[in-house]
């Protein structure tokens, strides 16, 4: 993957490592490469470069249950991935022997994250394989003393890989995005066209429908490779469309319904492959965050973390938290953590009501202690009241203007200028006719930014004019 440190991508719900490790020991590629681990033994002869002599192959071949034209090549290639994976060693390189690999052990007797130690170890030895020509190419490529001209060749295996990375990160994108298609596949067309066609491009050209076609045969290639170790499911495109290789896509995916794009290909990350993605990402240093990590870590740590989730996320991470507490001292935990004066802290006290809607009636007393508190008393009164309290004290005018600047600018944090948020702003100014006149004073240290925003946002230019006015008293207030 390439390198990103300050990318963050959206949390993933992950299987349980067990289940996961389940998942990789069945899958036709390492369960192959394990059973011809187990079945080397000291008359195993291998080459120099570690593969199995050819005389062995049969007995290899028979070994996996293999048959046909393809068995030796296909134990061929099993027996490489045990190799790679640790599951078998070469131990004389001279002599050409071979003894059981120190990871073989892992995968009856190791725990679920070994087994996926391993499994990662088989994956990546794929994903290489993934990246380098057809076979064809690199037999026709060859000069007369055998080596490939790689310059004839056109392929920049730095490239290509990247390609193949940037397509595995989008699809993980894809996968774990709220309104994404989550466990259903993704056309290829539409994961070709996202890492070819800029967002700005309205109607795609003939040059770049070329590009997005090409890209699909080689993609189409390569996750038929990555489909026996288990990172996807895999629909590949429809054999007839193959016929005409130079014009796969005649039109914008855009405009291809729902059958057709069935025959250009469907793909899928598997439960197993989004831990596979996500573990690279990890490796180039993106921020790839999994639901449930915060789950042991303090409210702090919970508020802040989930401040960039969408909704749906946020909901799961603040449910897994609550199970592990007692509901009043989880409350009385988040609340300490939603103060604060910084750029942050609206939206810790937008995820703290949020996480304080899920717990029960249990949360009263820790509410009620934070009545009298100038930051946390409008949001305590709020919930009192939907829990059906009937002696909550009624705010003053100040806090209500306090509150209300407050949720304003956790929700542009959550959301930016969104439609949400511009009704939220319509409302406040029909509602409160001298609202600008007092919101200005209100001791805030986002008041003037929230001001402002109401400005771009209200559609009425009377009303806009007054809230910019607004937020100039309130900025000038805060340098005075």
């Amino acid at each position: 993957m390439s390198e990103s440190s300050s990318s963050s991508l959206p949390p993933v719900r992950l299987h349980p490592e067990a289940e996961l490790a389940r998942d990789a020991l069945s899958t036709p590629l390492l369960s192959r490469a394990a059973r011809l681990a187990r079945w080397a033994g000291p008359d195993t002869r291998v080459d120099a470069g570690g593969a199995l002599v050819e005389e062995q192959l049969p007995a290899a071949a028979e070994t996996l249950g293999l048959t046909g034209d393809g068995a030796a090549a296909l134990a061929s290639e099993s027996w490489r991935i045990a190799v790679d994976a640790g599951l078998v060693d070469v131990v004389d390189e001279e002599e050409g022997t071979v003894t059981a690999g120190e990871d073989l052990a892992l995968l009856a007797g190791g725990s679920p994250h070994d087994v996926l130690g391993v499994w990662l170890a088989a994956l990546e030895t794929v994903l290489a394989d993934a990246s380098v020509p057809d076979l064809d190419d690199l037999v026709a490529a060859m000069d007369e003393g055998g080596e490939v001209d790689l310059a004839g060749l056109d392929w920049d295996p730095e490239a290509e890989a990247e390609f193949l990375d940037g397509v595995l990160g989008n699809l993980y994108l894809l996968t774990v995005s709220e309104g994404g298609p989550g466990d259903g596949p993704v056309p290829l067309p539409a994961l070709a066209a996202s890492m070819l066609v800029p967002d700005d491009m309205g109607e795609p050209t003939n040059d770049m429908l070329e590009q997005v076609s090409d890209a699909m045969m080689r993609l189409d290639d390569q996750f038929r490779l990555l489909e026996p170790v288990g990172l996807v499911e895999y629909q590949p495109v429809d054999e007839a469309l193959m016929a005409d290789t130079d014009d796969v896509v005649a039109e914008s995916p855009a405009q291809l319904d729902e059958a057709d794009v069935a025959r250009y290909g469907m793909v899928r990350l598997t439960p197993l492959g989004r831990y596979g993605v996500r573990t690279r990402l990890l490796e180039a240093g993106f921020e790839a965050p999994a639901v449930g990590e915060l789950s042991d870590k303090g409210a702090d740590a919970l508020l802040d973390g989930t401040a960039g989730f969408p909704p749906a996320a946020a909901h799961a991470e603040t449910e897994q938290w609550l199970a592990h507490r007692e509901p009043l001292a989880a409350a009385r935990e988040l609340l300490a953590a939603a103060r604060g004066t910084d750029a942050g802290a609206p939206l810790r006290r937008l995820r703290c009501q949020q996480a304080l809607s899920l717990v029960g009636t249990e949360a009263g007393p820790a509410l009620r202690e934070v009545l009298d508190d100038a930051e946390l008393g409008g949001l305590a009164r709020v919930w009192l009241s939907e829990h059906g309290a009937s002696d909550v004290p009624v705010p003053s005018q100040a806090m209500v203007f306090w509150l209300t600047i407050d949720t304003v600018a956790a929700q542009l944090a959550a959301e930016g200028n969104s439609e949400e948020l511009q009704a939220l702003v319509e409302g406040l100014a029909e509602q409160h006719g001298g609202f600008f006149a007092a919101a200005w004073r209100v001791d805030h240290p986002a008041t003037a930014d929230v001001l402002e925003a109401m400005g771009r946002l209200h559609p009425d230019k009377k009303v806009a004019k007054e809230a910019r006015k607004a937020a100039f008293k309130a900025r000038s207030q805060q340098q005075g």
